[in-house]
């Protein structure tokens, strides 16, 4: 949490709607307005499954930042700094994590006069950047490709909904996720979300994983309450406590993290012009 308190007194100086996505781990359909840099900061520390001894507890920050692109693309970069604590017979490893890049495209958005959902696919490619002899990450590179469901039940209240298969490796870094085991995973998530008012949203959510290979130990059931507050047009806070059951899910958890957006005026106006100039 020291290494996130700076990084928010400084973005906090930045120009002020965020395209709040956290604490969800279903993603929204929505992407990034062109020209627009997004960027999403939390700390989470979780309480680990038994089946995890000698590990114990485990602190992820994560950092994450988005580049909405022409065309309903958005180029998307993740990099985790985890802490894993364990029992007196164990020492502490920490560290950063693997790294994600990834690009996501919403080809459909939800509108009148039909309602419709808006939809939209990712995908990431997970680089083996963690440390593997203090569990830090997978040691192999990772593909993961998501399909993404967005549907408006009212003005303010919408369902999210997630479905992916991951071709090698692992969903997650750190001791809450695959090891390095090869095998194909089956992920699955489900958020509802509510408005209660112009700053303040509230919801729930469910996510699961099947792996074909058990050694893989990426078998996840896991639930999430939270939320994130407007604090002004383009800065929110977020906030959540999640738990779950099965070794890759946490036994309980919290979370709190912040995103803000920063217009890029230079590269949206860039697109304005009309081509050939």
């Amino acid at each position: 949490m020291n290494r996130i308190i700076p990084a928010i007194l400084c973005l906090l100086m930045s120009a002020g709607f965020a395209r709040a996505q956290m604490p969800f781990y279903t993603d929204n359909a929505d992407v990034n307005d062109t020209g627009t840099l997004h960027i999403e900061c939390f700390d989470e520390i979780d309480a680990l499954q038994s089946a995890q001894y000698p590990d114990l507890r485990q602190n992820t920050d994560n950092y994450k930042v988005n580049f909405g692109l022409p065309r309903g693309l958005e180029l998307d970069f993740d990099a985790p700094y985890l802490a894993i604590y364990r029992a007196p017979i164990s020492p502490t490893s920490n560290g950063p994590g693997d790294t994600d890049l990834g690009i996501k495209w919403n080809f459909m958005k939800a509108g009148p006069p039909l309602r419709r959902p808006s939809l939209s696919s990712s995908l990431y490619i997970e680089f083996p950047t963690g440390d593997t002899r203090q569990e830090l990450g997978s040691g192999l590179i990772d593909y993961v490709l998501n399909s993404i469901a967005e549907e408006p039940l009212s003005d303010k209240t919408r369902v999210n909904a997630n479905f992916g298969f991951l071709f090698a490796g692992n969903t997650s870094t750190g001791v809450l996720g695959t090891q390095n085991t090869r095998g194909q995973v089956y992920t699955g998530g489900l958020s509802y979300q509510h408005d209660l008012s112009a700053r303040l949203t509230l919801g729930a959510e469910a996510f699961g994983a099947i792996a074909d290979n058990h050694a893989l130990g990426k078998d996840e059931l896991q639930g999430l309450v939270g939320g994130w507050y407007q604090v002004t047009s383009r800065f929110a806070v977020s906030f959540a406590m999640l738990g779950g059951s099965h070794i890759a899910s946490p036994r309980i958890g919290g979370q709190f993290g912040f995103e803000v957006d920063i217009p890029l005026h230079h590269a949206a106006h860039k697109e304005l012009r009309p081509s050939g100039l």
